[in-house]
């Protein structure tokens, strides 16, 4: 899996999602080879391979076991993960949207990764316990239309997407569609406090903390719910309730494009060529999941804007873990923590491809980008809750 020997690195967490399947034996080798995967032989894996155009090579047993001798070494920063079983995978998002629409869908579908498209009734219906990973589209939970109004109130799009939200909401037996959706996020809130991996990109990540945080009181302005906000509503939140975030300010102008402080979009200063940020280095064998997280055939990845592109590092809680940043601008681009026995990683930006993506931009071709180091973060999250877990020290 590093950048000489492997052609489609996306595509290659497909063939180990498809050997675990099957039932064939896997590790997951840390640090070694760009984060290689040793899967026991079996033709049918080798003929998937070819298939689908990924790189691999078959070795000996002696051969196999000289290199797990070597990672086990004290000396070497590396470790061999038991990959147990597939993940079932539910991807929560509108049924009209399109795959392209969202980063995730595109590029498990791109790797050949099964998943199941769920959204509010299914979630309010406690089906997501029958997931062990969970991944949220773009979604706004606040209940403020992704706070497009004041670009896009007057097309089409926007006024039908609002309709059905309103529908959906009282045929659910809601008054608004912002009190739906934070019982939406209050239920997949328990999903992870009960064993649940979500992970979460773009404004997915920050409108589902200020909802959580902003449980009892009113932010949304007359246009998006029909009544006034709770007054001195800042005063009143409770970030007490949120998984990463602290000390934000929600944005009031409800023309504004953008939900809170915490996002970086227009604080950033840095021009596209220079854009990059860089994956920490963490133990192995201590710290294996951050490890898995990061796994990668480049330490440098490029950045890429979103509706809420990174997080400012004034704005993160102190239990968690920044997997990835941006340190001249002082700014989080992916970060991990853990909420009662479940884990969630919050990755900005909206297409690692598509460093500008808009409205009504075309899809990102992922045929032109099968090696991409953005992308491959993406599919560390849908592998990882696959390992065997080791008990934690204390």
């Amino acid at each position: 899996m590093s950048n000489e020997n492997q052609k489609n690195h996306l595509k290659a967490y497909g063939v180990v999602y498809f050997s675990l399947e099957a039932g064939l034996k896997s590790k997951w080798l840390l640090n070694h080879d760009g984060g290689a995967f040793l899967i026991e032989n079996n033709k049918i894996v080798s003929n998937e391979c070819k298939v689908r155009g990924v790189s691999f090579e078959i070795i000996s047993d002696a051969k196999a076991q000289i290199i797990l001798e070597e990672i086990a070494s004290p000396s070497s920063n590396k470790d061999a993960v038991n990959l147990e079983k597939a993940p079932k995978i539910a991807v929560y998002s509108p049924k009209d949207k399109m795959p392209w629409d969202d980063a995730v869908t595109l590029v498990l579908t791109y790797a050949e990764i099964p998943f199941d498209v769920i959204y509010d009734r299914e979630v309010l219906d406690d089906k997501l316990v029958t997931y062990e990973w969970l991944h949220l589209h773009h979604e706004d939970f606040t209940g403020q239309y992704g706070r497009f109004y004041g670009a896009f109130r007057a097309e089409p799009w926007y006024i039908e997407n609002k309709r059905n939200a309103e529908k959906l909401a009282s045929e659910l037996g809601f008054e608004k569609v912002s009190l739906q959706k934070l019982a939406v996020a209050k239920k997949i809130k328990e999903y992870v406090i009960g064993g649940g991996f979500m992970f979460a990109m773009c404004s997915a990540t920050d409108s589902f903390d200020i909802a959580l945080s902003a449980e009892g009181i009113d932010i949304a302005e007359t246009m998006f719910d029909g009544d006034g906000t709770t007054p001195n509503y800042q005063s009143l939140i409770d970030y007490k309730k949120t998984f990463a975030f602290k000390n934000y300010n929600v944005i009031r102008n409800p023309l504004t494009y953008e939900f809170s402080s915490i996002d970086m979009t227009s604080k950033r200063k840095i021009p596209k060529t220079s854009d990059y940020f860089s994956l920490g280095e963490f133990s192995a064998k201590w710290d294996p999941v951050p490890t898995m997280l990061t796994q990668n055939h480049t330490v440098l990845v490029k950045g890429f804007m979103g509706q809420t592109t990174s997080f400012d590092r004034n704005t993160i809680k102190s239990n968690v873990l920044v997997l990835g940043e941006n340190k001249v601008n002082r700014e989080a681009r992916y970060i991990h923590g853990t909420k009662g026995k479940g884990m969630f990683t919050f990755y900005g930006g909206h297409d690692p491809e598509d460093y500008t993506h808009r409205v009504g931009d075309p899809k990102t071709a992922l045929d032109l980008h099968p090696t991409s180091p953005g992308y491959r973060l993406i599919l560390n999250n849908v592998l990882f809750p696959a390992a065997k877990k080791k008990k934690q020290k204390t």
